[in-house]
Order: structure tokens, then C-alpha cells, then sequence
């Protein structure tokens, strides 16, 4: 954030764990900021102006020391501030990391998240729909890591649809569905995604230009 100095940012933080009951010094070894209450783990709080790699490998660093440990900056300005404020607070869940922003015009500390062990919840539809995926899809068409068009299973049956209508000609879909290895092909070329089929009748597809 221009013109902002990560010293801004410590009285308030200061202030904030004060209030918890800690005593706060500033700049304890390679921690910025170390708060200390009898009976507790110490809190270490990383100070900068905005989020960043070098921020999250400091306060990761810090863990080492307590596990709690959280990353203090700016509070954001505007919506699209707040879609990328929000994105790094759960990166931050993920690394185990609290999350504070500090309101600079009056000093107000916002607690976005404490610093606790992440777990991960899995989604059985999103797993179930990645490996239906790998297994329809034949062969690796693909470069990993290509930011263009990717063939999919389903361009790839719709691929095998086409093929052989453009060798049979006009066919039920359900032949063409057990013909073609196309278990979806009536519901492809009806819906007909690519252009590439017309219904001519009741049921019965062909494809669109034969010669291409």
C-alpha cells in the first residue's frame, strides 16, 4: 500500500494484544512484533503493508517458535481489495496463520481468523467428477499446464460421434451410443455443443459437413 509504513501498524497491534492481557515488545529477534501472558504460548505478529510470499515465509518461520502466530496489514479499500483480502485469508487458514487488518485512520485491529491446525474438508462430488473425468478420457491429449482450449472426454465422444456418422451416415442415437463406444451420443448431438450434428428425423442424427 503506497505510503503506508509497517510502523504504522504496531501501535494498534500493540494496543490490541494489550488488551488481551499480554506484555508486547516490538522487533524480538526475527519476530516484529512478540506479545507474553504468564500461563500462555507468546503471540508472534508479522507487520506489512500488504500481503506477499516474504510475508507468508516469515510468519511460517515463525511457527517454529508458537503456534500462534499472525500476519497483521492494512485493511483493504474497495470491493476487488476485499476479493483479494479474503482469497489470502484462506491461504492463511491453510498455513495455520491468523489473519488481523488494521484500520489506519482510528487504529481499529479486525480479527479475520485465529491461528489453528487447518483440515481440510473434502468434496466427495468434486472427487467423484475429477476421476470420472480421467477414466472417460482416452489417452493424454493434453499439455499439462496449457492455458488454451483443453479436450475434455466429452469433445472426445462427441469427437467419436462424428466419426461415425460422417462413415455411416444419418443414425439413432442409440446406435450410434453403442456403436461408437458414445454412451452419451444421443444427448451430445442433441445438444449439439460443437455444431457438428443435425437431427434429420425423429431420433436419428448426421453430421453437419461431412467434408470437413
Amino acid at each position: 500500500m503506497a505510503g503506508v509504513q509497517e510502523t504504522e501498524l504496531y501501535d494498534p497491534v500493540k494496543g490490541w494484544l494489550e488488551t488481551l492481557g499480554y506484555e508486547v515488545k516490538s522487533e524480538v529477534g526475527p519476530a516484529d512484533v512478540v506479545g507474553v501472558r504468564e500461563g500462555a504460548d507468546p503471540v508472534v505478529v508479522e507487520l506489512k503493508v500488504g500481503f506477499s510470499l516474504t510475508l507468508l515465509q516469515q510468519a511460517v518461520a515463525r511457527q517454529a517458535v508458537t503456534d500462534t502466530v499472525y500476519v497483521a496489514v492494512p485493511r483493504w479499500a474497495g470491493k476487488a481489495g476485499w476479493r483479494a483480502f479474503k482469497g489470502n485469508i484462506g491461504l492463511c487458514k491453510r498455513l495455520g496463520l491468523g489473519v488481523l487488518s488494521v484500520r489506519l485512520n482510528d487504529g481499529f485491529v479486525q480479527v479475520h481468523c485465529d491461528p489453528v491446525p487447518f483440515v481440510p474438508r473434502k468434496s466427495k462430488v468434486k472427487k467423484t467428477r475429477l476421476l470420472g473425468e480421467f477414466a472417460k478420457r482416452v489417452g493424454d491429449p493434453n499439455k499439462g499446464g496449457t492455458r488454451g482450449k483443453v479436450v475434455t472426454a466429452y469433445q472426445q465422444e462427441a469427437e467419436r460421434c462424428r466419426a461415425y456418422l460422417r462413415d455411416h451416415g444419418p443414425t439413432k442415437g442409440s446406435v450410434v451410443a453403442q456403436s461408437a463406444d458414445a454412451p452419451r451420443a444421443t444427448t451430445i448431438m442433441r445438444d449439439n455443443h460443437y455444431g457438428w450434428f443435425e437431427n434429420v428425423e425423429r431420433g436419428v442424427y448426421a453430421a453437419v459437413d461431412l467434408a470437413d
